[in-house]
């Protein structure tokens, strides 16, 4: 049964996903009926040895990758239901990704790499423009706007990808392993930057981590292993 706190509304609900990878000689079961729901904004955790399926189970909820079995249905849209090209438009409206390995485009400057998912969705340059600037501020990075990533420290990449994500004010943030490379020091900065956006925007976060840093900040933690969510527990 999927978890919702009393009183909550799901926005996200996962109902007996499964993924199988077949590799032509052992096929290997990444999911194995997953159960979850999340609620409008929760700074939520899910947690796990690598190879539990943490990452995979985001990349599906996130219309990245495609379930064996199950759906994922968000705000009442079946997205694992959709075709590639319906998909596709539903991430660009609607889901905020923060990468491990930032993602950034080399060629254009922080600011140009924040605006460019607004240039996607045809957005006018002076809203587009507007928008960036103002997330750069609050992620400490409206003296870097021109810089290209090449210029800033991977704690910076990392909070330009997180501007990026909440550029088109998404109904959630998918963030897989966004601290792993990344010191003490600016992880910490960051999830302090995210867990104010949080508050501030009421944007939903749900990360995939196995960094204690982040656990410490989520108000849930989703604990999978093989496959199967063996512990969901909310904090306060």
């Amino acid at each position: 049964m999927a978890y919702v706190k009393e009183n909550g509304m799901a926005i996200i609900e996962i109902s007996n996903l499964h993924k199988v990878y077949d590799n032509r000689k052992v096929p290997v079961r990444a999911l194995n009926g997953v159960d979850l729901a999340i609620e409008e904004g929760e700074f939520s955790a899910i947690v796990g040895p690598s190879g539990s399926g943490k990452t995979t189970l985001l990349n599906i909820v996130g219309g990245l990758d495609n379930p064996t079995h199950g759906s994922v249905v968000i705000e009442g849209v079946e997205i694992t239901a959709l075709p590639s090209n319906k998909r596709i438009e539903y991430r660009l409206h609607h889901i905020g990704f923060v990468f491990q390995a930032y993602n950034l485009i080399p060629v254009l400057t922080a600011l140009e790499n924040v605006m460019f998912i607004l240039e996607l969705q045809g957005r006018p340059k002076e809203e587009r423009e507007a928008r960036g600037r103002a997330l750069l501020q609050a992620v400490g990075l409206e003296d870097r706007a021109d810089d290209r990533p090449a210029e800033l420290s991977g704690g910076q990449q990392q909070r330009v990808a997180v501007a990026r994500a909440l550029a088109t004010k998404p109904n959630f943030i998918l963030a897989d392993e966004p601290t792993a490379n990344l010191d003490s020091k600016t992880a910490a900065s960051l999830l302090d930057i995210m867990a104010q956006l949080n508050l501030d925007e009421r944007m939903t976060f749900l990360f995939s981590t196995h960094d204690p840093r982040v656990m410490e900040k989520a108000r849930r933690i989703i604990s999978i292993q093989d496959g199967r969510v063996v512990q969901d527990e909310a904090r306060s």
